[in-house]
């Protein structure tokens, strides 16, 4: 099994997180982009709250047709398991080429993550 976050893409999002505390406008490219491989959820995430590693920060969309960006814990998304009962993947092959607010503007007018 695939861990969902790999240990220096977990160092990656707590420096963001701490750059984000210390910039209001901080804006970074996506550090991870985790997926339902069958209920159409996916996840980019920005940052991990330094002082509280189970919380992360992202474009979250759950399939609804109305991704937004807000917190997700690590923990829970650990445990979910979409429709035929698979979990949540790392896309390996997810590069980032935009900052954050770049994806969640397309997310909106899409309906849905495109990446």
């Amino acid at each position: 099994m695939t861990k969902l976050i790999t240990d220096e893409q977990r160092a990656q999002l707590l420096a963001n997180g701490r750059q984000s505390i210390e910039h209001d406008d901080f804006d970074p490219l996506p550090v991870v982009k985790l997926f339902t491989p069958d209920a159409g959820a996916t996840w980019l995430l920005t940052e991990i709250d330094p002082d509280e590693h189970d919380h992360a920060f992202g474009l979250c969309d759950l399939g609804l047709g109305c991704p937004e960006l807000g917190w997700v814990s690590l923990a829970e998304l650990a445990t979910v398991h979409g429709r035929m009962g698979l979990p949540v993947e790392r896309d390996l092959h997810f590069q980032p080429t935009k900052p954050v607010s770049a994806y969640a503007r397309e997310a909106r007018l899409a309906g849905r993550i495109v990446t």
